[in-house]
């Protein structure tokens, strides 16, 4: 494909529609409504800055009927009239569109379609690349080497290789494919009962549709009999579906080039239709997509007296939104103290953005205002949610306004969350990064004005109130600044996709208060028992540390892979299991562990060892210094833009990776107590990714089993082996598992071998029987690995989103990787979409019925709870209806619980 489109052609009849049927029902305040005339308006301003094209044609449908209709008078006799809050947005939209200074075309006895089809080949024929914009399947016939199709609202591609691998034909045979299946909404007749899948074969099998026709008699039972039975009509269902290509124009591709745009009208349009977003746009590009001459800064103002506060506070009341961030001493949620809060507010499109300075402290600072008569001053707007508010990482500053007793309401928006949403691979998701690739700025960073943490001998970062105001105040409005810019840059992308605003409107953005409230509860660790714990693990540590010297013949630094790498390779002559780039032997972790699988006693010792003093670093020796000591108890951090799949992730402590099959991991759980009076409840969803997997791929056998009640994995074994359950073997029902959960994760049947230990034949011997017994999974697998090649992303049943850069990478070992992620990631992220439903609809629970209970950690499936003893029973039951109920699959959720006096009891 090329790397530009200097022709582009928008089927803009075809997009309208859509977007009347796939977003919102907004009206403006007269009552009239402008949700599919924003929505065009909005991929038009998208496509454009995106192409950048030479020339342009924005082609609607013309009024009256067509030489189709002539053809065919009952063609699409089925469709019902345009809705009349449709129809009043087709006229403002075209108004719109000529003030844009974009060509609006409408050819009359023809389609759009046949118009943007003669314009596409007449360009094409003189090797000018040319960009469709469009929904319709029917313009994949047009696809060559110099045109290419483009669904600007789901961002998928399609060249010939694309249209061939999403439709099983090759452009050429488009028309005959269409014919093949008909049209029921345009009334075109097909064959009956032939779908996508049916047409596809017979034209791959004989050629083209006059083959299928010749071949007729060649196709056996009621499908057979369908296409006899069908043979005079499709001939002119050939025809209906073609698009023309010979339509005589008066005008040609080059005769397409925009004119400089109306501002003045397009201004009066967009507040009559009142978005604030197209108005915005006004000031940041041209309506040719051109940048404006200049784009407008925020202008920084440093708030020291009443009167320049008062002022903006009533700014603060007045905006629609607001972007709201606090500087504060500490990254501790807990311990962090306020020093200083910063806004911005957009006025009639420009940005201004201020610093209220608070309590720097630094020799010589001027007066600033009392830091608890401001906050409670903010304290009503903050608490109102009728005043809606954006940051960046919200979570963080809704938890620090806790410790002065403010409840953040009316949190609208969170730019770290829209930019992990719209793409989570996309980039890092911190301010600075989202700065610099969406807005292409280059802000000041913390260490700029701080120094680096442990930067030179003795050099100690400065706290943010030893910061002067000249150099504070502009690093702290920036802030406020940046989050409201980008915004207006990441919401109209998220908007333009419904799947995806879906997730960030109804998952995401209510989980922020959720996970706040459950970081400031924190949970209550058993110090004494870990440090005896520790004093433990440094014993047995120390015993296989003086093992490994004896299995060596000598003393060696047991974290060095130098010293480890001359004693396995040099003296004990060890097999060498990879190397690294350089060429040398590797001791890597996954190589200890081979070579421990293999037998190898040092390797072994050394693995084993590593195991107990991680745990030590990590958590018996780290968890009591972690205990806040106005609270008692530990307060992690809990991350919702890191995992690309949509799995919360957790820091100071990670919750997620404490161990959970190992002796050692379950004593470090047995740590985790309440308080005297309250038990400790676990919560957690059993085999959801393969529930998930059932649901999606649509496997009868593996549905019954579920549906059934039967334990998957001794049920698979059963089919694999073709034996009743009861006879199933233990060693038979591991293997079973070891599938089941390996071709989750995409595993080969290598790595299943390795897994199982036992040869790669076995296990592919393994694999074919599963997918022999379960098809349904094998074509689900196969349709999302070609669905990933197509649209270059997967979604979860939520409809978030996992883009897949290298799905199409020559390198096979990245293309691999890739398509086993494609695999995963829908089943994975799924998990993650449900558990954090429940956690909302728990938190709810909790809010409004006030029992006696508290969430204090969820760790992959699993949600974690405080409960009083006497509202055991009543609790379990009500927390696992709330979980089970928070998605609908085609298979039960079951939720598994257990209490106990502490985690490891419980789970």
């Amino acid at each position: 494909m090329p790397e530009r489109y200097p022709l582009v052609l928008v089927d803009a009849s075809g997009y309208l529609f859509r977007a009347y049927h796939a977003l919102p029902k907004l009206t403006n305040s007269r009552g009239k409504a402008t949700g599919a005339l924003i929505g065009v308006l909005s991929m038009l301003r998208k496509l454009i800055d995106e192409e950048r094209p030479e020339y342009i044609g924005v082609v609607f449908d013309a009024s009256g009927p067509t030489f189709r209709d002539r053809l065919f008078e009952d063609y699409k006799a089925n469709r019902p009239p345009m809705p009349e809050d449709l129809r009043e947005q087709l006229g403002p939209l075209k108004e719109i569109i000529r003030a844009m200074g974009l060509p609006l075309l409408e050819v009359a006895d023809v389609e759009a379609d046949d118009v943007i089809g003669t314009l596409a080949k007449h360009a094409a024929a003189d090797g000018v690349p040319t960009l469709i914009s469009t929904g319709d399947k029917d313009m994949a016939q047009l696809v060559n080497d110099h045109i290419t199709l483009v669904n600007t609202m789901s961002d998928t591609v399609l060249d010939p290789a694309g249209v061939k691998e999403k439709f099983g034909v090759a452009p050429e045979h488009i028309v005959d494919y269409l014919a093949l299946m008909g049209d029921s909404i345009d009334n075109i007749p097909g064959v009956p009962k032939c779908g996508p899948k049916t047409a596809a074969k017979w034209i791959q099998q004989y050629g083209d549709l006059d083959g299928v026709m010749a071949n007729a008699d060649q196709i056996k039972g009621k499908i057979g009999e369908s296409l006899r039975a069908s043979l005079p009509r499709l001939p002119l269902s050939r025809e209906l579906t073609s698009i023309k290509t010979d339509v005589a124009l008066d005008f040609g591709p080059k005769d397409l080039t925009p004119d400089a745009a109306d501002t003045e009208t397009l201004r009066d349009w967009y507040e009559r239709i009142e978005s604030k977003r197209l108005l915005a746009s006004l000031s940041e590009t041209g309506a040719d997509g051109e940048a404006a001459a200049t784009k407008p800064q925020a202008e920084y103002a440093l708030v020291l007296d009443e009167a320049a506060l008062d002022a903006w506070l009533a700014k603060l009341e007045a905006a629609q939104l607001f972007a709201f961030d606090t500087e504060t001493t500490d990254l501790d949620y807990m311990r962090a103290r306020v020093v200083g809060v910063s806004f911005a507010v957009d006025t009639d499109g420009a940005l201004e953005a201020a610093y209220v300075p608070l309590a720097h402290s630094y020799p010589g600072a001027p007066a600033q205002l009392e830091r608890e008569q401001v906050l409670g001053r903010l304290k009503p707007i903050l608490e109102d949610p009728t005043h809606a508010k954006v940051g960046q990482n919200l979570k963080y500053d809704i938890s620090v306004c806790a410790n002065y007793g403010i409840a953040v309401a009316g949190c609208a928006h969170d730019t770290m969350l829209e930019s992990y949403v719209l793409d989570s691979t996309a980039t890092r998701h911190d301010m600075d990064s989202l700065a610099k690739k969406y807005l292409d700025r280059d802000t000041v960073h913390f260490e700029d004005l701080a120094g680096k943490k442990g930067a030179g001998k003795g050099a100690k970062q400065l706290t943010f109130d030893q910061i002067p105001l000249e150099q504070a105040g502009h690093y702290a409005a920036e802030d406020a600044d940046i989050t409201l810019a980008l915004h207006r840059e990441l919401w109209p992308k998220i908007e333009a996709i419904p799947s995806i605003a879906s997730v960030y409107q109804d998952i995401e953005l209510p989980l922020v208060p959720v996970l706040s409230r459950m970081e400031r509860g924190g949970v209550r660790i058993d110090a004494d028992e870990l440090r005896a714990q520790s004093a433990d693990l440094a014993e047995r540590a120390a015993a296989l540390e003086e093992r490994a010297y004896a299995e060596a013949g000598r003393k060696f630094n047991l974290g060095s892979p130098k010293q480890i790498g001359a004693i396995f390779f040099d003296e004990l002559k060890l097999p060498v299991v990879a190397k690294t780039p350089k060429g040398a032997p590797s001791t890597s972790e996954a190589v200890l562990e081979q070579l421990a699988a293999d037998g190898y006693e040092l390797p072994r010792l050394i693995v084993e060892h590593r195991g107990l003093t991680k745990l030590r670093s990590t958590y018996t020796d780290k968890l009591p210094a972690l205990i806040n000591p106005d609270t008692g108890r530990v307060h992690t951090s809990y991350h919702q833009a890191v995992a690309a799949t949509g799995r919360l992730s957790s820091s100071d402590p990670n919750l997620q990776n404490i161990p959970i099959r190992s002796e050692d991991g379950r004593r470090i759980r047995r740590a985790f107590v309440p308080e005297p009076g309250v038990r400790m409840l676990a919560a957690d969803y059993s085999q959801i990714e393969l529930r998930i997997m059932a649901h999606l791929s649509g496997d009868e056998r593996l549905l019954a089993a579920f549906e059934a009640g039967q334990d998957i994995h001794r049920a698979t074994a059963a089919e694999i082996h073709g034996l009743p359950p009861e006879e199933v073997s233990d060693e038979q029902r591991r293997s079973a598992k070891a599938i089941n959960f390996g071709l989750i994760y995409g595993m080969s049947a290598f790595g299943l071998a390795r897994q199982l230990g036992t040869e790669r034949s076995v296990a592919q011997e393994y694999v074919d029987l599963y997918f022999a017994r379960y098809p349904g999974v094998r074509e689900f697998m196969d349709r999302i690995r070609a669905q990933a090649r197509t649209d270059r992303y997967v979604e979860t049943l939520f409809g978030r989103r996992l883009y897949l850069t290298n799905i199409n990478h020559s390198n096979n070992q990245l293309r691999s990787a890739a398509e086993r992620t494609a695999i995963n990631a829908p089943m994975q992220g799924t998990a993650a979409d449900i558990i954090k439903r429940a956690m909302i609809q728990v938190d709810h629970w909790l809010r409004t019925e006030q029992p006696p209970v508290r969430m204090i950690m969820q760790v992959h499936d699993e949600l974690v709870l405080e409960v009083a003893e006497d509202a055991v029973n009543t609790a379990a039951e009500r927390i696992k209806g709330i979980m089970q109920g928070a998605a609908e699959l085609k298979v039960p959720l079951i939720v598994d619980t257990g209490v106990g006096d502490n985690w490891d009891e419980a789970h």
